[in-house]
């Protein structure tokens, strides 16, 4: 796992490093457009890949964006990134080769 992806970051280091308000951060999560991890005692744990996800979130609603608008990207996003490595597979299988 890379350090960008270890969960290590508490909301409000988040806030401070995002200038977004505990609050809007907690919303994104209820939204289901960022997953952070929680502790035993409940507390909310983000990596560095949360923040710039979190930043490009905020970009996207300066610019004009609900936030069912938002997930739908992330959403096809995903798919093109699952569609892509598949068809790799599918070339890597029929030729041969390895990563």
């Amino acid at each position: 796992m890379s350090y960008k992806d270890r969960k290590v970051i508490n909301i409000g280091t988040v806030s401070e490093m995002t200038g977004l308000s505990v609050r809007q951060i907690r919303y994104y999560e209820e939204r289901q457009l960022i997953f952070p991890e929680r502790t035993k005692g409940g507390t909310r744990k983000f990596s560095f890949s949360d923040i710039e996800k979190l930043m490009d979130i905020a970009n996207h609603i300066e610019d004009g964006l609900q936030t069912v608008e938002i997930k739908r990207m992330e959403s096809q996003r995903k798919h093109r990134q699952l569609r892509n490595q598949m068809i790799r597979g599918q070339i890597n299988a029929a030729f041969g080769m390895r990563k």
